[in-house]
């Protein structure tokens, strides 16, 4: 952790993806954003696909000091497999399931004690997993701002 940021200030700015998919219900989430890019329904299930994936293989194995389990994934692949399992869910549902994973994980966090959350499990910290997916989210925000008044 830096001293510009501490843990709270971090899990704030992961929050903010909370409020942000709930305020995406009224666009249209069929339309891609731009020629050959994914829907708002492809974004929302990319993100809540990792969310998923780092709660159940990181997260919260460390909460309860178990082995984290992360693996070299082909990205491509894992992300074709997120988007269609979006796919399958109703806008509803699908924002629900990405508030869910990404309210397990902040609240998991939250509750980690200084050493845990500031230790190194093999190349995964908490720390820098937080920092990457705040700047994921915040890509795949762009994106759909640059283009909100085409998804309206």
């Amino acid at each position: 952790m830096t001293k510009q940021e501490t843990k709270a200030e971090l899990l704030a700015k992961f929050r903010e993806w909370i409020g942000y998919v709930q305020e995406l219900e009224p666009l249209d989430w069929e339309k891609p954003i731009e020629d050959g890019k994914w829907s708002v329904h492809g974004l929302v299930s990319h993100l809540m696909g990792w969310d998923k994936y780092f709660w159940e293989e990181a997260i919260q194995p460390i909460s309860q000091d178990q082995p984290v389990t992360l693996q070299e994934l082909d990205f491509d692949v894992f992300n074709r497999e997120s988007v269609e399992f979006g796919r399958s869910k109703p806008k509803s549902e699908l924002t629900q399931l990405a508030v869910h994973y990404r309210q397990m994980i902040i609240e998991t966090i939250e509750g980690l004690d200084e050493e845990r959350f500031s230790r190194t499990y093999g190349d995964f910290t908490v720390d820098s997993y937080l920092r990457d997916f705040i700047w994921h989210d915040h890509h795949h925000r762009s994106q759909i701002e640059a283009r909100k008044a085409y998804l309206v």
